[in-house]
């Protein structure tokens, strides 16, 4: 069998594939292709899940099949090794109180009103806390949500000095998410290649947020690559023109940018892609340009904006982040760029690449921390480069971190076991005041529950919730406000055939207007029960006179109990198997 080995890859891409499969289904992850697309030549994109757990996925790309099928097995990989499946979820009680509930060499340190001794560096407490006055119970991991246990810190390695360094997992899941994972053959190469996303990341931010203008890579360059070119002809072909772009701000870093017009819609979406090879990054960033989607899903994206402000603003930002559907300026396309075109690219083996990047993060005075993980036999690594390779900003941790749920998970559970207790409605309705929590957002992501799609938690908002609440505790004007709520936000969401939960709230709402005006019962409950059915009526009816509580909210065996959220820690106790058989914690 003949071998393919491409640019920044320790191993063949048949090498990496068959080793990678194997060891996956050694660890009990039955794997399956699940979607695959070729649009246009040379760009290959497939999204592959765990058959048993569909939330554990990840998505490749390529220039063919065999190089996107390695590298979705290997964001698999690094996704797997990194925890990053389990990043949004609460893990529940067994875990919480486990012998270890991230890794064996993970570190719990007391929550008082100092900063504990150990936790973290002056560097980082300086980064992270620059006033003085973080709340230390805000760095409770979210998976574990124990704080008689403690904060769970994991060590990472500081690059300037090789000193380990404990930082909270709760900093890590808030702040960086999965910026800095990689998997790769080797150390350095994924290591190369979290760095490279580092930096990625970074320059995509300061690009748009600064809406800077950028020089275009001359056609002679583009000439060195054909296969590049062959897939921006064919994008050109179908109507989109494209345009690449030097992002390395003069040569400081290691990025390109590739922007894709869509002229039926005036969309625009601007690509980035980074590796120390030239080649590497210029075939990332054209490959990402349909990593999952097929021409006709190309219009998605909004126009350039002369609105620089809207630009920079960092919701904008974090759209980028998620799915690359964010607004970027016009000035990124001024004929006049702010840079020269630099002719940039660094070629060795993946140790001097490594090298490479980590000295250009030093030349930035930026401090480097890094987790290595080989506990799943294929390398993987966390790279953190604080005022860089953040995601989201250091306020969050105050203002929207995601333990910040923990209390009221724990009254909804406790009041779902007795709905109609006034009492407990009144302590989750105070919680909700106290977090002072928008209508629109989702109960699931709020309290980490993973549910299934066809439970009412499924569609479940802040709003909704406050209308049952009010039931429960016989506030019908705040019910009748929270109804109507209900009713106009679902409206378009939720057909009565598919979900009869809106057929209730619309004979709910029905009810307590009929009431709230004083009419006769008896002179619309008849018209009421053919138009809402007699079992809607008679459940409004029940809430309404505080017969019954929650609708259908209530859940037995808990909130963990749904199965996506079962299956998902039945995928945790495979990592936790393999975790404790691996010998070698003391080391990163």
């Amino acid at each position: 069998m003949t071998l393919t080995y491409i640019p920044g890859k320790d191993e063949a891409l048949e090498t990496s594939i068959n080793t990678m499969q194997q060891r996956l289904a050694n660890l009990g992850f039955d794997i399956e292709q699940a979607s695959w697309l070729n649009p246009i030549p040379n760009v290959w994109s497939v999204h592959i899940r765990d058959r048993n757990c569909p939330a554990c996925f990840s998505n490749g790309k390529g220039a063919s099949r065999d190089a996107a099928l390695a590298s979705a097995l290997g964001e698999y990989f690094e996704r797997l090794a990194c925890n990053y499946f389990f990043a949004d979820f609460h893990l529940g009680e067994a875990l919480a109180n486990a012998p270890f509930v991230h890794y064996p060499n993970e570190r719990w340190f007391p929550v008082n009103d100092t900063r504990p001794e150990g936790l973290l560096d002056d560097y980082l407490w300086r980064h992270y806390d620059p006033q003085q006055d973080l709340d230390i119970a805000t760095l409770i991991d979210v998976q574990s949500g124990n704080p008689q246990r403690g904060i769970c810190a994991l060590p990472f390695e500081r690059q300037s000095d090789g000193e380990l360094v404990y930082i909270p997992m709760n900093i890590i899941g808030n702040l960086y998410v999965s910026n800095g994972m990689s998997a790769g053959n080797s150390k350095t190469e994924a290591r190369t290649q979290a760095l490279s996303e580092c930096f990625e990341r970074y320059v995509k931010n300061k690009i748009i947020a600064e809406c800077i203008s950028l020089p275009e890579i001359p056609t002679e360059v583009l000439a060195r690559f054909p296969k590049v070119q062959q897939a921006i002809a064919a994008l050109e072909a179908e109507g989109f023109p494209i345009t690449c772009f030097d992002a390395s701000l003069g040569g400081r870093y290691p990025v390109i940018c590739v922007t894709l017009f869509n002229p039926q819609n005036g969309g625009c979406f601007a690509s980035f892609g980074a590796h120390p090879r030239f080649e590497v990054a210029l075939e990332r960033t054209v490959t990402e340009l349909l990593q999952g989607r097929s021409l006709k899903d190309l219009d998605i994206f909004p126009s350039p904006s002369f609105d620089n402000d809207e630009v920079a603003d960092h919701t904008n930002l974090e759209t980028h982040f998620i799915d690359s559907s964010g607004l970027v300026s016009w000035d990124l396309f001024r004929e006049t760029a702010d840079y020269p075109f630099s002719d940039w690219n660094f070629s060795g083996s993946t140790e001097e690449e490594f090298a490479h990047l980590l000295a250009k993060f030093q030349d930035e005075d930026a401090e480097v921390y890094i987790a290595d993980y080989s506990h799943l036999q294929t390398y993987a690594c966390r790279i953190l480069v604080p005022g860089y390779s953040e995601i989201y900003p250091v306020d969050d941790l105050s203002f929207a971190n995601n333990n910040r749920a923990m209390r009221l998970r724990s009254l909804i559970e406790q009041w779902l076991q007795v709905p109609t207790d006034a009492h407990k409605a009144e302590q989750v309705l105070a919680e909700i005041d106290a977090l002072d929590l928008d209508e629109f957002q989702p109960l699931d992501q709020l309290l980490c529950i993973a549910v299934d799609a066809n439970s009412a938690w499924a569609t479940l908002r802040i709003g909704e919730l406050r209308c049952l609440l009010a039931l429960a505790l016989n506030e019908l004007q705040d019910a009748q406000d929270w109804a109507q709520w209900t009713v106009d936000f679902n409206a378009y969401g939720i057909s009565a055939e598919k979900q009869p939960r809106l057929r209730f709230y619309h004979a709910l709402l029905a009810l307590l207007q009929m009431q709230a005006e004083d009419r006769e019962p008896e002179e619309y409950l008849p018209k009421f029960r053919r138009l809402f059915t007699e079992h809607d009526v008679t459940l409004a009816l029940q809430h309404i006179n505080g017969q019954i509580a929650a609708y259908d909210l209530p859940k037995t065996g808990g909130l963990l109990s749904f199965n996506k959220h079962q299956s998902l820690l039945q995928a945790y106790a495979k990592l936790q198997k393999a975790k404790a058989a691996f010998s070698d914690w003391r080391h990163i």
